[in-house]
């Protein structure tokens, strides 16, 4: 089974994008979009403070009536963050997102943020994963049997 921490080797875009608690939502769902990415992670300094992600701006919009010019994203992000180490393995990963009903989680590796993976990440690698296990057992299958050896 693959880790997290290969997953994020292979990642085309390693780097976290973050914020910080005093921007505006405004600024935080700018560089999300800039980015392409669902969501960003609040920072002071090293210290990772919350997430927020297109759920949380969602719910910003419908529920609280606020604008995004004038609210911080403190008001709105999630404080709790789970997080994974490198070496937890893809489907422990997609099982506690799934369970947490979470979609991004950032890796850390004591203490330091090495990156963050989404759900998408997750299943697609699972899946690239089943298909080269399929191709290799359908290899095996077609591969003439060598018979007995003489002894």
């Amino acid at each position: 089974m693959q880790s997290i921490g290969e997953l994020l080797a292979a990642k085309e875009r390693p780097a976290v994008v973050t914020t910080t608690p005093g921007a505006t939502v405004f600024e935080a769902v700018t560089r999300m979009v800039e980015n392409n990415i669902g969501a960003i992670l609040v920072c002071e300094g090293d210290d990772i403070r919350g997430i927020m992600t297109e759920r949380d701006y969602l719910r910003f919009i419908t529920v609280q009536g606020k604008t995004a010019r004038d609210t911080p994203v403190s008001e709105l992000m999630t404080r709790k963050v789970v997080f994974v180490t490198p070496d937890a393995q893809l489907g422990e990963v997609a099982a506690l997102m799934t369970e947490c009903r979470i979609r991004h989680v950032p890796v850390m590796d004591q203490g330091q943020l090495c990156g963050i993976v989404s759900i998408g990440d997750v299943v697609k690698q699972i899946s690239r994963n089943r298909k080269a296990q399929i191709r290799t057992l359908e290899e095996y299958i077609a591969s003439p049997y060598p018979g007995p050896t003489a002894g």
